[in-house]
């Protein structure tokens, strides 16, 4: 991978089959799906024969990996898993893994300073490469992606190589190497800072000098931007011919070689921390970010925090927050605004180690106690490198080192109130300012503050910022990115980057390139920056249950959800649902958002991106669980819905299939008296279900679901929902077989075509769900789809035909006892009666439909009938027309008749 695509035996010549082996490869041991190979292979255009095409590539790697198996190993790597492949291959096979690891052990031999064996294994990491990565094949937006990270990654490690050789002393041999990688990789500010210390140290003072200068034209030239304050602090010392920017060998590293001091390192930007320190109080921090966007609120509670001017605060101020969200940006930026507060030294220590775990207290006490030694402690102590080994020794010297000293503590990515305590406890006269993805709420007296997204204003301002003039010429397309980004600040400045490293792309073609959330935090990764990586260590951190929960409410229906629903879903009842979902939210991978006034006050959602992750762990994790926790979600939806449509439309059609709602869980405590508002608060969630059902293949409850939420639809004139939810249905109900189901749909949609004044489809909806009702001896129905198309008739003036009509709805609902299918035939004969002068008839059969109203319990109903018939007494009375030529009249409960041929909706 590293270079050409090829194995070892038999790399098939044709590309797209190497482009297909590439793919699985970026994700070996991992399921990818047959829709991510077709849209690698092909993009957003690929053939009819796709499908097929892509088994026969898949079927050439299958025949090339046995002929390239090494003796005695059997079995095919390359595995059918639905929904696609998985490709099998062990890890020191395959050249990226093996980089992989030696650049970690790498980076790990670095943090310990053992500069030596850095050195050799970042430089066999680098041996690993043959070229730039994935090369000689085509690539699609998942492997145009991976190689930009890729080499990324391989510059990143030749810059930490060149940084270990500096420490060891070999500045000599570097300088030529920089002056070609600088060449090379004008932009990169880390490798100019490297040859200038190369220069400087080898006595080369004025070439150093101008090497900024050529750096600083790159810069301006390419970007328009200035050096950073690494590069112009570097320029400051080199002028000042700063004693401490001269390598001396004063240490060892764990090899017994020599080593560079910590303050010429560290002034370069080493690789490992772009920590800058200085003779005298210790100074221990990365610069702040190019490009701080936001954040004033944050900024100026937390600056008033750390000067003590907000009562009650303690001398701890934790930043909370979700991976990406950029706390430790903010955290460096008040540490670097917070300068004259903290005059005895400002430290910045990171709680994690390069792999993502947690660092030991006691070892992070030892990387503190290290960064605060001064040539003044280490006269005073006498103790040189030598560091007790127990934790409370440790302590006991933290204490000593900060006693009465004015300093900032920085402590990175804390996982746990346990991490931290002991150096709260050392520490008691500093200032710390902590950063973690969790709210560290059993930390006594510390002041919380919770990092969230940026806002919309916010975030197109950073990604115009970072992504230069292509950005700013397209603000449509910079505020969907932003959308689409969530605006999460790290998944900003990954798409901005990734914008501004392809010349060739545009803000609107990286947009539709973030559309597809199945590829969305694929795109969203560049270098050692990668959103998904980020979001997946906040995911690892949680527990199992906690980890189940995540990705089993990654199904929950968008925006947001009630905890019911997470109740059933997670099969579990209201209070084991809210314990999960607690520790999500405390994690910050789930958000608890407030609704006062609402049936739900406190509702539960998904950032866009950490959804995305969600339903990904969840494919590849556990997928047979999908369908079963769909159906849960239906048939709790559909309880609850069925109740609700209960209070709202009596009586109305409903379709049989068995629904049930969580232990614990009444669907009178969620609906209450309150069905309508039951469903204005659900309806985006019920909609959301029925296409669940749908593309679960759930077809009986995506039916009842749609059936269910029908009443709520017409009562508030939602035509669109009505029709999408109900060709799903109609879709469901013919796949499986169901001639009822149908029938109930189809008769829905019959009303929807006349509320929509589309009376021919009205008329053939009515027909054939009429003929489907008496095929399937269901009478009752079929009487109720003949009020329907007189409702149609009417409205088109053919009086005696919808007369004849509803006559026969009548008797069909006298037959069988069906009090609703009366009041609606009665209320169209009624009107009948009016059009046709007969007036006391009409209120006989108003009177006759109020009271069949009241039989079923619809409230709607009987206010309807009275109302109309206090309308005709009134016009009577006033000896006017009951129904004057060109004046509305109410046909069904707020729908309107304006004129034969015309009819309209009005909220009643």
């Amino acid at each position: 991978m590293l270079g050409p695509v090829r194995m070892t035996h038999g790399t098939p010549s044709a590309t797209k089959p190497r482009a297909v082996l590439a793919t699985l490869l970026m994700h070996t041991n991992t399921v990818v799906s047959t829709h991510t190979l077709i849209d690698e292979l092909w993009s957003m255009e690929p053939p009819r024969t796709a499908s097929t095409t892509l088994q026969v590539y898949v079927s050439q790697l299958r025949k090339a990996l046995l002929e390239g198996l090494r003796d005695g190993a059997a079995g095919q790597p390359l595995l059918t898993r639905p929904p696609g492949y998985l490709l099998q291959v062990p890890a020191d096979d395959l050249d990226l893994a093996v980089f992989e690891s030696l650049r970690g052990e790498g980076r790990a031999a670095y943090a310990r300073r053992e500069f030596g064996e850095a050195s050799r294994l970042l430089g066999s990491a680098l041996g690993l490469w043959t070229g730039p990565a994935l090369a000689g094949i085509p690539h699609g937006p998942t492997l145009e992606t991976s190689a930009i990270r890729l080499n990324e990654l391989r510059t990143e490690v030749l810059e930490q190589r060149i940084a270990a050789d500096l420490r060891l002393g070999r500045h000599h041999e570097l300088a030529g190497e920089l002056l070609a990688l600088v060449n090379d990789h004008p932009l990169r500010e880390t490798l100019h800072g490297h040859l200038m210390v190369a220069l400087y140290r080898s006595g080369r003072q004025s070439d150093a000098l101008q090497a900024f200068h050529r750096a600083r034209r790159a810069l301006v030239d390419e970007l328009g931007v200035e050096p950073g304050p690494v590069l112009k602090q570097l320029l400051e010392r080199i002028l000042a011919s700063d004693p401490s920017l001269s390598w001396r060998e004063s240490e060892t590293d764990g090899e017994g070689g020599a080593g560079a001091s910590d303050s010429a390192g560290s002034s370069v930007v080493p690789g490992s921390s772009g920590a800058v320190a200085h003779a005298g109080p210790p100074v221990w921090l990365p610069p702040t970010v190019a490009d701080f966007t936001g954040r004033e609120r944050h900024l100026s509670v937390g600056a008033r925090a750390l000067a003590g001017e907000i009562p009650s605060v303690s001398r701890v101020l934790s930043l909370s927050g979700r991976a990406g969200a950029g706390k430790t940006a903010l955290a460096v930026q008040l540490a670097h605004d917070s300068a004259e507060l903290f005059p005895d030294g400002r430290v910045l220590v990171n709680l994690r180690d390069a792999g993502g775990r947690a660092v030991e207290p006691g070892k992070a006490l030892v990387t503190l106690l290290r960064r605060l030694r001064t040539p003044a402690t280490e006269a005073a102590e006498g103790a040189g490198d030598r560091l007790p080994t127990t934790e409370s020794e440790l302590t006991d010297l933290l204490h000593r080192r900060t006693e009465g000293r004015r300093m900032l503590l920085v402590l990175d990515d804390a996982v746990s109130e346990a991490q931290v305590r002991p150096v709260l406890s050392g520490a008691v006269d500093s200032t710390v300012l902590l950063t973690s993805r969790r709210t560290l709420g059993a930390l006594e007296g510390a002041r919380h503050l919770v990092v969230d997204v940026l806002s919309a204003e916010e975030a197109e301002r950073l990604l115009v910022s970072c992504g230069g003039p292509r950005m700013r010429e397209d603000p449509d397309a910079v505020a969907e990115i932003a959308r689409l980004c969530g605006n999460l600040p790290l998944a900003l400045r990954i798409a901005a980057a990734g914008l501004a490293a392809r010349p060739h792309w545009t803000a609107g073609g990286l947009a539709r390139r973030l559309g597809d959330e199945r590829t969305r935090l694929a795109a969203l990764a560049l270098g050692d920056l990668d959103v998904r990586s980020s979001l997946l260590a906040v995911y690892r951190d949680v527990g199992d249950e906690e980890r189940h929960a995540f990705r089993m409410l990654g199904l929950a229906p968008l925006p947001d959800f009630p905890l019911w629903s997470a109740a059933a879903l997670l099969s579990t009842d209201l209070p084991g649902a809210e314990r999960h979902v607690d520790e999500l939210v405390r994690a910050h991978l789930l958000e608890a958002r407030q609704r006062p006034g609402r049936l739900t006050p406190v509702r539960y959602g998904f950032h866009s991106l950490l959804r995305a992750l969600a339903l990904e762990v969840l494919a590849e994790e556990v997928p047979q669980q999908v369908p079963r926790a769909t159906e849960r979600l239906c048939r709790a939806f559909l309880a609850v819905a069925r109740y609700a449509d209960g209070l709202l439309a009596p009586g109305r059609d409903q379709l049989e299939f068995e629904a049930g709602t969580p232990a614990g869980i009444s669907p009178g405590e969620l609906v209450g008296t309150a069905p309508l508002q039951w469903f204005q608060e659900e309806a985006t969630g019920l909609l959301e279900a029925v296409r669940q059902a749908h593309g679960a293949g759930l077809w009986q409850p995506c039916c009842a679901l749609a059936s269910a939420a029908a009443g709520y639809y017409e009562a508030n004139a939602l035509w669109d929902d009505w029709q999408s939810s109900h060709e799903l249905a109609l879709d469901a109900a013919r796949q499986a077989g169901d001639g009822p189901a149908e029938a109930v749909i189809t008769r829905s949609l019959g009303d929807l075509a006349w509320q929509r004044h589309e009376t021919s489809l009205a008329v053939d909806r009515y027909r054939f769900a009429w003929h489907l009702f008496t095929r399937h001896g269901r009478r009752v129905a079929a009487g109720r789809c003949q009020s329907g198309e007189s409702d149609v008739l009417l409205g088109l003036g053919r009086v005696a035909r919808a007369e004849r009509g509803y006559a026969r709805a009548l008797s069909v609902s006298h037959a069988h006892a069906d009090a609703r299918g009366s009041a609606d035939a009665l209320r169209g004969l009624a009107l009948v009666c009016l059009r046709e002068g007969r007036t006391e008839e009409a209120l006989a059969r108003l009177e006759a439909c109020e009271s069949a109203a009241r039989f079923v319990g619809d409230e709607r109903w009987r206010a309807y009938a009275r109302r109309t018939a206090a309308a005709v007494r009134a016009s009577t009375a006033a000896g006017r027309d009951p129904v004057p030529a060109g004046m509305p009249l109410e046909v069904r409960p707020g729908v309107w008749l304006f004129s034969p041929g015309h009819t309209g909706h009005r909220a009643a």
